[in-house]
């Protein structure tokens, strides 16, 4: 779970120094000055250990308590990331948009920003995760496109009537699932008349959940 990150944003800490007087000659004594740290990193192996402790590895997990995403995300620390401009919430974007995202809050507050950063093993000079957040590549096993509206604004295809829960923008299967305690699969097989790709939904669509 990200922690709130107040103070943590601080800039490099400022060396002082310590002037020692002796009668009416004065030593000075200066500390060795403290350098900006560099960019921080880390590898898709660490981030996917974060997470397995963070979530179980769920990197569409909304389980209520304020975080989302493999990463635990809070709204606050996606939207100072970055992570808007992939999805609204981290739950909402890939684990390669997670990543990438969390990369920018490692650099900006450090491995201390996470709780599990010591059990994941996330330090400060990893090296940087190689990942492709514009949306190819694997995701980790759960369909991670978001909901698109047609040219025409309407549901396409035999989306229907039918269902007892309603697309909405920024919806995917495995979110819908998360928050419905049901695996996605389950959902996809559910609505296999209304949904041909497990990967696109679209807003009005009308799911049948549980």
């Amino acid at each position: 779970m990200l922690f709130s990150g107040n103070g943590r944003n601080r800039g490099p800490v400022k060396a002082t120094r310590l002037a020692v007087l002796s009668g009416v000659v004065g030593a000075a004594v200066a500390l060795p000055m403290v350098t900006a740290p560099g960019a921080q990193a880390a590898s898709v192996s660490t981030w996917d250990k974060v997470a397995e402790c963070e979530s179980s590895g769920d990197w569409q997990a909304n389980t209520g308590n304020g975080h989302y995403g493999g990463l635990q995300f809070s709204n606050s620390s996606w939207e100072a990331a970055g992570g808007t401009k992939y999805a609204p919430r981290a739950d909402q974007a890939t684990k390669e948009q997670q990543i990438a995202t969390a990369e920018k809050l490692l650099d900006r507050q450090g491995p201390g920003a996470w709780a599990c950063a010591g059990e994941g093993g996330l330090t400060a000079d990893g090296a940087p995760a190689d990942v492709d957040p514009s949306g190819s590549g694997d995701s980790g096993g759960s369909p991670q496109h978001e909901t698109h509206d047609s040219d025409q604004g309407e549901t396409p295809g035999d989306g229907g009537g039918k269902g007892n829960y309603t697309v909405k923008a920024g919806d995917t299967l495995a979110s819908i699932a998360s928050s419905h305690g049901v695996d996605w699969k389950e959902l996809h097989e559910d609505n296999k008349s209304a949904v041909d790709d497990a990967d696109l939904i679209h807003p009005g669509q009308k799911l049948q959940v549980g």
